[in-house]
């Protein structure tokens, strides 16, 4: 897609299509809100980026798996608007603009599908937010269960809290940066763990240090496993078209499979294609998790494996576990299996000069 060679994320929101969902009647047409805040002050192109594909397994796989194809569904119109609250009621459709698709409001989307919005003029400052206001209908829609941005859906006449919205996969934005970092990781590089709408996230946080001279894409999702990751599908996809990719990456595959072998198997496939494509890789040692006695000794195996042998491939590694474990016991999570703001301070903190260091070697691909 041509899109990547114009667009950049402009948000540090989880971005990713984590499972999908049958409204009670596929052929009502529903309508719903996502908000997603603003990284970089100013005023903007911007075009919106989607998928038809689920990116990665959910929970144990028996819903929906990674690379799941969806069926056709339709986005009857999407309307836009720039606001400092995430409250609906804050925002009225006549502060709105229409979004089109090819010159046109209405998009059936294929199975499968990468799509783009048409351009459209947007000025916001860092901390608003670009309000999303979606009316669809069909089968299977692809969305985020486990999200901790504001998403609503009209009820009865009533805005409502609901999980039940399309969801972005880039807030694109046209703006020139110094190179493109992207997020790749499980829920805790979505964020989960830290408060709803609250951007305390480790990367969230991270972004903001390094700055707006460059452009941050989270594609942190909810059970996301290495597998799926180096399975090279629609989310690898993603992830290709970074200059820099920060990788975490492990809890799931540990507490689902178990498998070392297979993890560092997984995780050397993913350093390994995205150096092939050029792009510079910062891998992270798998996080504590209050793992119990077999499930850390696969822990310790793998961390031992990505500084020992993946070192030498990755352009750096940075050890999570000085900043999360405990003294005695580093495989327990001393902030939370999934990091509250204070520990993703420390750990963003932490982190921030090795991604500096790298990134002065970066060359925009």
């Amino acid at each position: 897609m041509q899109y990547f060679d114009r667009y950049v994320s402009n948000t540090v929101a989880g971005s990713a299509n984590q499972l999908f969902f049958t409204p009670a009647d596929p052929c009502e047409r529903c309508v719903g809100r996502v908000y997603y805040r603003v990284h970089a002050s100013g005023e903007f192109n911007y075009s919106f980026l989607y998928s038809n594909v689920t990116d990665s397994t959910f929970d144990h796989g028996d819903v929906s798996r990674a690379n799941r194809v969806l069926a056709p569904w339709t986005l009857h119109a999407l309307r836009v608007g720039v606001t400092s609250s995430a409250d609906p009621a804050t925002l009225g459709r006549e502060c709105m603009f229409s979004v089109t698709f090819g010159g046109k409001t209405e998009k059936t989307v294929q199975p499968g599908e990468f799509f783009e919005s048409d351009p459209i003029r947007l000025s916001a400052n860092a901390g608003e937010y670009v309000c999303l206001e979606y009316v669809f209908s069909g089968r299977e829609i692809p969305y985020h269960e486990e999200r901790i941005i504001p998403t609503f859906r009209y009820l009865n006449g009533v805005w409502t809290d609901s999980a039940h919205v399309p969801f972005l996969g880039m807030l694109g934005c046209e703006r020139n940066v110094k190179a493109r970092v992207c997020f790749w990781g499980d829920s805790i590089t979505q964020g989960i763990g830290t408060e709803r709408d609250s951007y305390t996230h480790w990367n969230a946080q991270l972004a903001r240090t390094l700055g707006t001279d460059y452009s941050y894409w989270n594609l942190g999702i909810g059970y996301g496993r290495a597998t799926d990751a180096a399975s090279l599908g629609a989310w690898f996809y993603k992830a290709k078209h970074a200059d820099l990719c920060v990788v975490c990456f492990g809890v799931n595959d540990i507490l689902q499979t178990g498998n070392a072998d297979l993890i560092k198997e997984s995780l050397t496939l993913i350093v390994q294609n995205l150096k092939a494509l050029g792009i510079a890789v910062v891998l992270q040692t798998v996080p504590p998790f209050d793992y119990n006695a077999v499930q850390r000794t696969v822990w310790e195996n793998v961390n031992a494996y990505i500084k020992n042998s993946l070192g030498n491939l990755a352009d750096a590694v940075f050890d999570t576990v000085t900043v999360l474990g405990t003294e005695h016991a580093p495989h327990m999570a001393r902030y939370g299996g999934h990091p509250n703001a204070d520990g993703c301070a420390l750990w963003a903190r932490a982190l921030a000069p090795v991604v500096k260091s790298v990134l002065e070697h970066v060359k925009k691909n």
